[in-house]
């Protein structure tokens, strides 16, 4: 097809505050021993938890006043998000449906692990092209050339504007659209019945309680074995009242949207909200929830379950578990042995369980393999700063490379540190914007441009790693940057620029990696790399 420049996703009002304490991250890769970790526990009840928050609480309330007299001024308070500019509001002409049983959709999705779809903005339903655009959904005939079929606005009456809404799934007959509501608070929801015929109708609109989950790497929604599965970070150490800041759930006034909402049902019960006992600085303090929904009754039901942790953070989901990398902002900043935690939550509701390591993190979700032979593989970066917001975007140069790599069955409720075994060190990525993709047998990476800031570099180079072998990391030279890699089988192809033109080079990934075959489109960019 052909490549014509598309529009930066740039969000400007979403937290910059988020990404300048991001570009002020410095800390290299370092081994140093983790500190013994009490162990992941559950709250008893709810009095049990609301008393933890309360003794938190005052410990900030301390930090907060103590703070304050030794720099004889008051501290400020935490920065709230940008209202965010609204969606195109302008009404779409209505369009009658009737609606009709399908086949579960297909994924065309370059989606990370087999069976786990993830969000995204053009999707298949049967033979039609669902497309994602400026709040609005598209549907086009894949049987007759192309021809638009019909559209809809990408969310419920009344409640156009105040809402960057994202990404969408197909399960059975239902679309679900998501996005982060400024207006309404939270995770937005939309949900529409898609006919055999393509013509769409609005549902349901829910909302649930999350805090700003944007990354120009990750998307926040996946759909395993018919869950609607999400990540959100809940920011408790930010909040006046943190109780009033767990997860939650409403709908948004049924088939009208204008009413008046139903108030929030808490869906992660205090025995399901899980703390470590380590040590966490104030306003560090984050709930990382991972929520499932049952898609399988017209009324949406949800659950989370939540692990207390420093605020970095970046996650990945795998055929069963969603696994949350954390860590402190100021630490990563200020000491080269910061302490990270990787959690495990497993998708059927068993508890969660965690390792300890230290130093590096991972780029983004990508960064992460569970593979078949039960092992989870992690690419880590000296200088990465996570995902959230556009923190991957702007990794240092020279930071350290390494590959944990660990049987499943060493994460458990102790939180035992990784052993040094456990590192293999790898070839630097000479750049700050770092891609990387696991791919058949192999681990790729490379530095290329970030998708707002074009440069021409005079030399590139892709590394390729067999995961699960000791063989060295081949380093292969090319005339374009690593902006992007996709997923052919199990073979690649990495996608880059040089100067103004677009170039796609096939990786061959056989018993060593080769590039056979290379094509250029000129004149021609990327509108991002997610």
């Amino acid at each position: 097809m052909g490549i014509a420049p598309l529009e930066p996703p740039v969000k400007p009002t979403r937290t910059l505050y988020a990404l300048l304490l991001a570009l002020c991250s410095k800390a290299p890769l370092a081994w140093a021993a983790a500190p013994p970790s009490q162990g992941l526990v559950a709250f008893r009840d709810e009095a049990d938890l609301k008393a933890w928050l309360a003794t938190f609480q005052k410990k900030r309330q301390d930090a907060q006043r103590s703070a304050s007299v030794t720099a004889g001024i008051a501290l400020a308070p935490a920065p709230a998000a940008s209202p965010a500019p609204s969606q195109p509001a302008k009404a779409l002409e209505s369009v009658t449906v009737t609606g009709s049983r399908v086949e579960a959709a297909d994924s065309v999705t370059n989606v990370q692990t087999a069976g786990v779809d993830e969000g995204g903005i053009v999707k298949t339903h049967g033979d039609h092209l669902v497309i994602l655009r400026r709040g609005r959904l598209f549907t086009v005939s894949l049987k007759d050339r192309l021809r638009p079929v019909a559209h809809a606005d990408a969310f419920g009456p009344g409640l156009a504007g105040g809402a960057w809404i994202d990404e969408m799934l197909i399960h059975g007959d239902t679309l679900i659209v998501i996005g982060f509501s400024y207006a309404r608070g939270g995770t937005e929801i939309g949900l529409f019945d898609i006919g055999r015929d393509g013509r769409i109708a609005y549902r349901d609109t829910y909302h649930l309680r999350s805090n700003d989950y944007y990354s120009s790497r990750n998307y926040a929604s996946r759909l395993v074995d018919g869950k609607l599965v999400f990540y959100a970070p809940l920011m408790l150490g930010y909040a006046a009242d943190p109780w009033s800041q767990l997860p939650a759930l409403r709908r948004w006034g049924r088939g009208t949207g204008a009413g008046t909402p139903a108030p929030f049902k808490p869906i992660a019960p205090a025995t399901r909200i899980y703390r470590s006992g380590d040590e966490i600085a104030p306003h560090e303090l984050t709930l990382h929830s991972v929520t499932t929904c049952d898609l399988s009754q017209r009324d949406m039901s949800c659950e989370s379950t939540g692990v207390l942790a420093p605020s970095g953070r970046v996650f990945y989901v795998s055929a069963t578990s969603v696994y949350v990398w954390t860590g402190s902002r100021g630490s990563r900043r200020s000491a080269p042995g910061a302490a990270s935690a990787l959690f495990r939550m497993p998708l059927d509701g068993a508890a969660p369980t965690g390792i300890r390591t230290s130093g590096g993190q991972p780029i983004d979700q990508f960064s992460f393999l569970e593979d078949a032979g039960g092992h989870l593989n992690v690419f880590l970066q000296g200088f990465a700063r996570g995902d959230g917001m556009w923190s991957a975007e702007f990794g240092e140069p020279g930071g350290a490379a390494h590959l944990l790599r660990v049987p499943l069955s060493a994460f458990s409720a102790r939180m035992d540190p990784a052993p040094d075994t456990a590192f293999r060190r790898l070839p630097a990525a000479n750049g700050g914007a770092v891609q990387n993709r696991f791919v058949g047998d192999y681990l790729l990476y490379g530095t290329g441009n970030t998708w707002w800031r074009a440069e021409a570099r005079l030399a590139h180079a892709l590394h390729a790693v067999r995961y699960a072998a000791n063989d060295p990391a081949q380093t292969i030279a090319l005339p374009h940057g690593v902006d992007r890699i996709e997923a052919m089988g199990t073979h690649a192809v990495v996608i880059g620029t040089a100067g103004k033109d677009l170039l796609f080079s096939s990786v061959a990934l056989q018993r060593e990696a080769s590039i056979p075959f290379r094509f250029t489109q000129p004149d021609a960019a990327q509108g991002e790399t997610r």
